[in-house]
């Protein structure tokens, strides 16, 4: 393979020369960045859409996102750097550059929630009725900003010889984001000939497909939805529960620091069981209520 092929051989499918940046007028543009960008362009508009639908001023979600975009891009770059302390640690303004990577989904997903409470609070509106909104928003920027991912040869799992298993040169990934099992696989593969690749999951697909089941299925739930909020514990449970297996698999997550508790996948587990709980705390709450306003009229 060449330093820039990527290739998914059991689905016959052999890329070369994948970028990952181009160059315009001599400014180099990473491809990383512009597929976020789009993501959360392409975010911003299915949210107004969604607004429209839900008979609420679209003004407001355009006013929201402007700070909810740039604080989750703050919150994502913090929560990376976080737990990741001892690669920035000594070299303190490599943390503003992020051009190679280094934005983690649930910073900026943690970041948008308290940013959609507060800016709620300031201008005196309902956060749930916001949040239902732009969680559709959100979860679309996901399905399409994973795809910088693949760019930037990152966000991948373990080897495998799965169907999507995912080629990619060695000299084209991070030396900490090779597995024992991908070096195991090398060495079997070697007396075949020389390998220079390593074959992986393509957890960053993986995700991206399952943000977009679940986005349809928010899509189709839309019309039973019951109370404000709903859509948004939608989002944190489905999210969260895929998030923590397919986390599992990865090679480069991050650790609460001096332990081996993946980070992103206990958020993931919290977040399911808390969006299950509250969702069953609530359905039960309005059927109590409506039984209670039944046997007044009665």
């Amino acid at each position: 393979m060449g330093a820039n092929d990527i290739a998914f051989p059991h689905l016959g499918i052999y890329l070369s020369n994948v970028p990952k940046s181009f160059s315009i007028f001599g400014f180099e543009i990473a491809l990383y960045g512009l597929i976020i960008g789009i993501g959360v362009i392409l975010g911003v508009l299915m949210a107004v859409h969604i607004a429209k639908l839900e008979k609420m001023n679209p003004d407001i979600i355009w006013d929201f996102a402007i700070y909810a975009v740039i604080f989750s891009v703050i919150g994502a770059r913090l929560y990376y750097v976080i737990f990741s302390w001892e690669q920035y640690k000594d070299n303190l303004l490599s943390i503003f550059n992020t051009r190679q990577g280094g934005l983690a989904i649930y910073g900026g997903v943690i970041a948008a929630f308290t940013t959609l409470f507060v800016y709620s609070r300031v201008k005196k509106l309902s956060p749930y009725q916001i949040g239902d909104c732009g969680v559709y928003g959100l979860v679309l920027g996901q399905v399409i900003g994973r795809w910088g991912n693949f760019f930037n040869r990152e966000a991948f799992g373990g080897f495998t010889d799965s169907l999507f298993a995912m080629r990619l040169p060695v000299e084209a990934v991070r030396a900490k984001d090779i597995a024992q099992s991908h070096i195991d696989a090398m060495a079997q593969m070697a007396a075949e000939g020389s390998v220079n690749f390593i074959q992986v999951h393509p957890t960053f697909l993986y995700e991206s497909a399952w943000n977009f089941c679940l986005l349809l299925a928010m899509l189709f739930y839309h019309k039973y939805k019951k109370y404000h909020g709903q859509m948004c514990l939608v989002y944190l449970g489905g999210y969260g529960i895929g998030r923590f297996f397919i986390e599992g698999l990865r090679t480069d997550q991050l650790f609460i620091p001096h332990t081996q508790i993946a980070v992103s996948q206990l958020l993931g587990m919290v977040m399911f069981v808390f969006a299950v709980l509250l969702n069953l705390y609530i359905r039960i709450r309005m059927a109590k209520n409506a039984d209670k306003e039944e046997r007044t009229h009665d």
